[in-house]
């Protein structure tokens, strides 16, 4: 009788990977990344340990968005306070300084909550240009158009 055998922390090897995000559809880019994080490219994958790799998403600010996602799609969230609904669309979003944090939620929200949800989440960088500082943990650069003819929006 085989058992399952389950990876410990210490046994991991992690690696950096760099992802140039220009041109790149939010959505199914965040979904490789996620996965990534979370390890489950890994043949090892063991769902109650962070097995993940480091993630460098550069140029966030030239991501691309579907149809009518920069109208349309809305972020909710509430005050606290009676009535206190309030909501931004992805064009007040892609407007602001903080065009990073568009990446880092749409990889956030594909996640499970939770301590591991936050462990995992500090593996990630996101920048809006195409500089970084990681360049001393000579990250491998990832070819994403590779695994999806999808993930490159067409005009």
């Amino acid at each position: 009788m085989s058992a399952t055998s389950f990876v410990k922390p210490a046994d991991i090897n992690r690696k950096w990977y760099l992802i140039d995000a220009e041109g790149l559809v939010l959505g199914r880019m965040a979904v490789v990344i996620a996965n990534i994080l979370r390890g489950k490219n890994k043949a090892f994958f063991t769902p109650h340990v962070d097995c993940g790799d480091h993630v460098i998403v550069v140029n966030a600010d030239k991501v691309a968005l579907t149809g009518k996602k920069l109208t349309d799609k809305k972020y909710y969230w509430h005050t606290g306070y009676p009535g206190g609904i309030k909501y931004r669309n992805m064009q007040e979003l892609m407007s602001e300084k903080r065009l990073d944090r568009m990446v880092t939620n749409a990889v956030r929200r594909m996640m499970n909550r939770g301590p591991l949800q936050r462990q995992i989440m500090s593996k990630l960088k996101v920048y809006k240009g195409s500089e970084h500082p990681h360049v001393a943990q000579k990250p491998e650069i990832l070819d994403v158009t590779s695994m999806n003819n999808k993930i490159r929006k067409r005009n």
